[in-house]
């Protein structure tokens, strides 16, 4: 079983990851038997438009930050698209639905939690 959060949830139930090595994504795309994504309500967007926006503008930022990258974006506290060894947007996965089918649960949470 393998447990992670998510740096999106579409209103429609779709799950919108960007990771640096693609660990967790892979962990979420294939391998273990059970998958539980908890996610706070602060994950929650109407669309794959918000979401990128949310990744880009939010998540990858401050997780740009809390994990000490030598990045644009933790400077300035935006995405740049940049081309630094550091990094961290580099393997995005757009999850629609599970298979084999209930392979993963996603437990919403009435809380503003995680980036």
């Amino acid at each position: 079983m393998f447990f992670t959060g998510t740096n999106a949830l579409l209103e429609t139930g779709v799950l919108v990851n960007l990771d640096m090595v693609g660990n967790r994504v892979a962990a979420l795309t294939f391998g273990p038997r059970r998958v539980v994504v908890l996610a706070g309500r602060n994950k929650i967007v109407p669309d794959l438009e918000a979401a990128e926006r949310r990744i880009k503008e939010y998540a990858a930022p401050i997780n740009a930050v809390r994990l000490a990258k030598r990045t644009p974006c933790v400077k300035t506290f935006r995405c740049h698209d940049c081309r630094s060894p550091d990094r961290i947007c580099n393997t995005w996965t757009i999850t629609e639905k599970s298979f084999p089918k209930a392979r993963i649960t996603v437990v919403l949470i009435n809380q503003d939690l995680g980036f």
